[in-house]
């Protein structure tokens, strides 16, 4: 059976730098107020076109689709994202 080959194996192939603690912890906590942003503002904007008609336009639908795609982004990868840069590492193994 073939072996499998992993990135120790290829010397190079993605070079790494090597950052400070705070650094990681620093670029959690920004992706983290703005990913706590993102869903609040995004889910706002979607309640509001929800429940006034006058905002339901065609032109408004390029608007919620922007909003919605936004939202789904800021739920998913926030918190991923923040998790692993308090673990200062890729956590979620070879599928994540």
């Amino acid at each position: 059976a073939p072996q499998k080959m992993t990135v120790q194996d290829v010397p190079r192939a993605f070079p790494t730098v090597d950052v400070p603690d705070h650094a990681h912890y620093t670029i959690g906590v920004v992706i983290l107020l703005v990913g706590i942003t993102g869903t609040l503002g995004n889910f706002l904007v979607l309640y509001a076109f929800c429940r006034s008609r006058s905002l339901q336009t065609p032109a408004n639908i390029l608007i919620i689709n922007l909003a919605i795609s936004d939202f789904l982004m800021s739920i998913t990868q926030s918190p991923v994202f923040f998790t692993s840069s308090l673990y200062k590492h890729w956590i979620f193994g070879e599928k994540g």
